[in-house]
């Protein structure tokens, strides 16, 4: 499959996400109620409290939001990273979405993230359900055939078959010899970095950097050389 694979029809796209509102207490009922349920059904420590397991609220679509979405493609050999962030998720999603059916189509391209078949593409088409936005198709996968769905799993991919398996992509770049991408915070800190410090930039700049780790990943399964840092455009 790697072999057949263009470079230039692939979006590459990593996600951050955050509880959708600070704090425990300040979610509204009956979202809270509910969480509360979900809490218990997740927690296997007595000690964690619905409270205390709000920071990783963030993680389910139902209870988070999409503060961030860094996107990167290939065009004549240079990297094309852009940049989707900002508070108003609805506004960040419309952008986004106006990317996918301006550029990309289901017929030509894919869309290509780390663990992206079980996060990030659910979680983008779920919030985009939420906030009454109409589904791009490359994102509109109900009734699709396994084949048909144009979707990359950098993740997947490593797994070569071995379902119980994980590979972090930090690990990844590590033995590709690939510059880590969590050289400043890495996921569990990005709820406290957006709700506690109110440093949206940090995090678009951490997001940035996963998504162009993701590019050289794919890059080494293909076995073709890392993109240098003056092939890069940052838009």
């Amino acid at each position: 499959m790697l072999k057949d694979l263009s470079p230039g029809n692939i979006l590459f796209l990593d996600i951050e996400t955050v509880p959708h509102v600070a704090s425990y207490n300040q979610c509204e009922e009956p979202l809270r109620l509910l969480w509360d349920k979900k809490a218990a059904y997740i927690s296997s420590d007595p000690a964690e409290t619905a409270e205390t397991l709000w920071p990783r609220a963030g993680i389910y679509a139902e209870f988070g939001k999409i503060i961030c979405i860094s996107t990167a493609y290939l065009a004549q050999d240079v990297l094309r990273v852009k940049n989707f962030y900002g508070h108003n998720e609805h506004e960040l999603l419309s952008a986004f979405t106006l990317l996918l059916n301006g550029f990309f189509n289901k017929d030509h391209h894919l869309l290509c993230a780390h663990n992206g078949k079980e996060f990030d593409f659910p979680y983008i088409a779920r919030r985009l359900l939420i906030n009454r936005i109409t589904l791009p198709a490359i994102l509109d996968v109900a009734g699709s055939k396994p084949w048909q769905i144009r979707h990359l799993d950098t993740m997947e991919l490593w797994k070569f078959g071995d379902y119980k398996h994980y590979t972090s992509l930090e690990l990844l770049a590590a033995i590709f010899n690939i510059p880590s991408p969590k050289n400043d915070i890495n996921g569990a800190d990005v709820a406290r970095v957006y709700w506690c410090e109110h440093d949206l930039e940090r995090i678009a700049a951490y997001c940035n950097r996963d998504v162009v780790t993701m590019v050289q990943v794919l890059m080494a399964y293909m076995g073709r050389p890392v993109i240098a840092d003056e092939n890069m455009l940052f838009l």
